[in-house]
Formats: C-alpha cells, structure tokens, sequence
C-alpha cells in the first residue's frame, strides 16, 4: 500500500470513528468518565482530520498553480 493510500484510509477511517463518537455522545447515556473519554477521543480525531484536509487543501493550490490557466474558486466549507 504506497502512502497516500495509507494517509486517504486513516483520513476515512479517523472521520469514521469521530461519527461514532459523536453519535455516543449524542445519546447521552455515557457515565461522565467515559464521556469525558469519548470527547478527548473525539478531538483527537477532529484535529488529525482537520490536518489532513488542510494538507489536501495545499496540495490541490501547488498543483493548481503549476496549471496556470487553472481557474481557482475560493473553498465554501459551508457547502
């Protein structure tokens, strides 16, 4: 497996297991340790996501630039 297979399946797999944290902590019926566990978890893996997008997000503006008839839109998160 080269090491952006790697990298795209830990991003895939971090973003997976955040949506079962957070789906967890939705329900509410975690004692307070385990939820305080959960939440560290939770931004543990929201932050390597975050890094990871970002890294891409890089990543796609050098090769954008290296196009220089490449039309740029600035990214809407929101969308």
């Amino acid at each position: 497996m080269t090491t952006r297979k790697a990298k795209a399946i830990d991003f895939e797999q971090s973003l997976a297991e955040l949506e079962t944290v957070v789906e967890r902590l939705e329900h509410g019926e975690l004692p307070l340790e385990d939820a305080l566990r959960q939440f560290e978890r939770g931004i543990e893996l929201a932050r390597s996501c975050q890094s990871a997008l970002k890294q891409a997000e890089q990543k796609v503006e050098i090769l954008l630039q290296k196009t220089p008839d490449a039309a740029t839109e600035p990214f809407d998160s929101d969308a």
